[in-house]
């Protein structure tokens, strides 16, 4: 066994591992046991009690974040030449079509986003096997392959972002940054697991929001009561 270093004995005293806390305590407490020297993310992994492998189980959706990612997001739009207008003034930061198809064929992927058009999906699905492995694959359920282009770049920017269950029934997200005040990692926080309550499948039995855990970049996971936020 490893041996634990005095920084993160120091982290580890300042609160329980096997305790649950409230989501605004374990905010606030994930911003406090975080040592990194740069801005880190704070990630949220939320367990369900669904089985991904049933179609009708499966938990796919989007949120638009109150207070946003604290992320610069870089987004491409991939779309005929009458659209490209609307992209570049809503705040696309690559727009175009063949010439960025190609860089993607050749391993360019330094992206956060893609947004299309329904009418050049026959070209983006030849990139299948390069985005797919990489969740950068546009798909309508997500409103990343759309006529109104320059509104899914908006949103994008200011805070939308997309989730999917994993094979081992976890969505996992980041809400914010550490410099956010608690209470903005909270509304975020809030924000995703409500939706996900709403999203709760009708074949899904017993326990549906099984565990909670926030944490940030290289800081140990707190465990948020489910049964407090649900309520």
């Amino acid at each position: 066994m490893g041996k634990v270093s005095k920084k993160r004995k120091e982290v580890l005293a300042k609160f329980d591992l096997a305790k649950p806390y409230t989501l605004t305590e374990a905010c606030d407490l994930v911003k406090d046991i975080t040592t990194t020297k740069f801005d880190a993310s704070v990630d949220i992994s939320v367990r369900l009690g669904v089985d991904p492998r049933k179609a009708n189980q499966m938990i796919r959706g989007t949120v638009a974040l109150p207070h946003g990612t604290g992320k610069d997001v870089r987004v491409l739009v991939l779309c005929t030449p009458d659209k490209e207008n609307e992209a570049k003034e809503a705040g696309a930061d690559f727009v175009g079509l063949d010439e960025y198809i190609d860089k993607i064929k050749g391993g360019w992927t330094d992206i956060d986003v893609i947004i299309t058009m329904p009418a050049v999906m026959g070209k983006v699905g030849a990139l299948g096997r390069i985005l797919g492995p990489r969740g950068l694959m546009p798909n309508p359920k997500t409103g990343t392959v759309t006529m109104e282009v320059g509104k899914a770049v908006q949103e994008v920017k200011a805070g939308k972002i997309d989730f999917k269950v994993d094979k081992y029934g976890i969505v996992h997200t980041s809400v914010g940054k550490v410099s956010f005040e608690g209470s903005k990692i909270r509304e975020n926080a809030n924000e995703l697991i409500q939706t996900l309550i709403k999203m709760k499948p009708s074949a899904a039995k017993g326990t549906y929001i099984k565990s909670i855990y926030l944490s940030s970049t290289m800081s140990p996971g707190v465990q948020v009561d489910a049964k407090s936020v649900v309520a």
